[in-house]
């Protein structure tokens, strides 16, 4: 009886069981956030999406504010995706988790069905490298995020992909990374290992000319929207977080030494499963090295300056969010060196059967400490933003302006005017974003009533004011919590 049930288990759909993968690994995570306080998003820029959504779907208006069209939004086409839950009257929590639940179960059939292109070997029942995707916590917590992260990230997968099994659909992959740009602008960047893939593939000029035509028309087409898009609403080619997050961390950044951005940005990687593929991580690097698979190393090759990139303007916090679509593809890497050697003549079964009860082990191990680091961001959330909301609402005139540092919650659950001191939608502010004189005088000028942040962000400009509110929750015990001041100089 147990081997006939195991036996129907293996022959289900592989495609199937990722889904099935994906739904326990999420609902495990809504669970736990669930049994520790409430359901939730485990960061407050998901309310930023969801504020723009509901007011695109409902009122027809891409703003933060109605009346006040901005490019606030960081990834218009995830927002556009996000204003269908309000249609089908499902937001913000059921629709907005299907869709990360239905975005993790592709990248893992995606990354599942070029495992077994590249690896004739690899013939197993048990998809090994889908359900590694389907249930690595980052993964996991892009999911559940309610952010645009892996939508990039699955964008990411298919073109490297694509690369990797010499794919010459070149106007594909330029409409590719031109939709990605419409998820986040630094997907622009896919254009770098696609051109360099295109001019080592093709040896004549006649067919690199073709080949550069076709990825530059399919790009084109989308980007040059973009901009217009970008234009019409805040007259910047870029949206404004593209702008104020450089100049919002740039103090910090120079106050970190190198070593402190370098642990900063390894931790992602090293409290994760993926531990257990670096092994096979490297044994890939060399077997596609020595093939010349060029896709696969311009593909490397973007990984490393991708994350180059972001090492230079942003530190790698909230579990590397910002680096995090560069995951799906780096687990590929390290389980296709995995599988290339568990399923070769030469693989030894003893290493075998331990590195898939390592691996098997490190998945199930970080997904329990991923649930409950992301119940704990969820705590932060409700307790210090969505619970500040409510109260503004309870307690403030609705007139009442009011200088805000994280606007998500805040404004999602307000309708009161807001001056959002991260520039995200008051773009006035970049230029002096860390100059807290500077900033006092501008709240002062646009008659702000309130400030609404944590003390520690602006410890010189909440001096003097009255403090009306303060965020405390048992669960919460740190001491720096979100905190309304009344303006005296008002």
């Amino acid at each position: 009886m147990r081997r006939n049930f195991i036996a129907s288990i293996l022959k289900i759909d592989h495609r199937i069981m990722l889904v099935i993968a994906a739904l326990l690994g999420i609902g495990f995570f809504i669970i736990v956030s669930a049994l520790t306080y409430r359901v939730g998003f485990p960061l407050d820029d998901a309310w930023i999406h969801l504020t723009y959504a509901r007011n695109f779907a409902l009122h027809g208006e891409w703003a933060f504010r109605l009346g006040e069209g901005s490019a606030g939004s960081t990834s218009p086409l995830w927002t556009g995706l996000l204003s269908i839950g309000y249609l089908l009257r499902l937001a913000p929590y059921v629709w907005t988790i299907f869709l990360g639940w239905m975005l993790l179960s592709i990248t893992a059939i995606r990354a599942e069905q070029i495992a077994r292109r590249l690896i004739t070997s690899y013939r197993s029942n048990i998809p090994w490298v889908g359900l590694f995707i389907a249930l690595a916590w980052h993964l996991t917590w892009s999911a559940a995020s309610g952010m645009e992260t892996l939508l990039h990230g699955l964008i990411v997968l298919v073109v490297l992909g694509m690369l990797m099994e010499n794919s010459r659909q070149y106007m594909t992959l330029g409409l590719l990374t031109g939709l990605s740009v419409w998820v986040r602008p630094d997907g622009m960047t896919l254009l770098g290992p696609i051109l360099l893939t295109a001019f080592l593939q093709n040896g004549s000029f006649k067919s690199r000319g073709s080949a550069l035509l076709k990825i530059f028309i399919g790009f084109g087409i989308l980007f040059f929207f973009y901009l217009l898009f970008n234009l019409a609403l805040s007259g910047s080619p870029m949206p404004n977080t593209f702008y104020a997050k450089q100049a919002e961390y740039a103090d910090f950044l120079r106050s970190m030494s190198i070593t402190e951005r370098l642990t900063d940005y390894l931790l992602p990687l090293v409290a994760s499963p993926f531990v257990a593929l670096i092994p096979g991580f490297f044994s890939w690097i060399f077997k596609i090295v020595r093939e010349k698979n060029w896709g696969a190393l311009a593909g490397l090759i973007w990984a490393i300056g991708y994350v180059g990139i972001y090492f230079m303007r942003l530190p790698a916090y909230q579990h590397g969010r910002y680096i995090i679509p560069v995951f799906p593809v780096l687990y590929l890497w390290g389980m296709l060196g995995m599988v290339a050697y568990i399923t070769s003549a030469k693989a030894n079964q003893q290493i075998t059967l331990l590195w898939r009860t390592l691996t098997v082990f490190l998945v199930i191990a970080f997904q329990w400490v991923g649930a409950n680091q992301n119940a704990q961001d969820v705590v932060f959330v409700e307790t210090q933003l969505v619970e500040t909301a409510q109260w503004i609402n309870e307690n403030l005139p609705a007139d009442a302006i009011l200088g805000v540092h994280d606007i998500g919650a805040i404004g999602y659950f307000t309708q009161n005017p807001i001056i959002d001191l991260a520039g995200l939608i008051t773009p006035d502010v970049v230029p002096f974003i860390r100059d807290e004189m500077r900033l006092g005088e501008y709240l002062t000028e646009s008659n702000a009533g309130y400030l609404v942040t944590f003390p520690n962000w602006y410890p010189r400009l909440i001096v003097g004011q009255t403090h009306v509110f303060e965020a405390r929750n048992p669960l919460y015990p740190f001491s720096d919590r979100m905190n309304v001041f009344r303006l005296n100089n008002k």
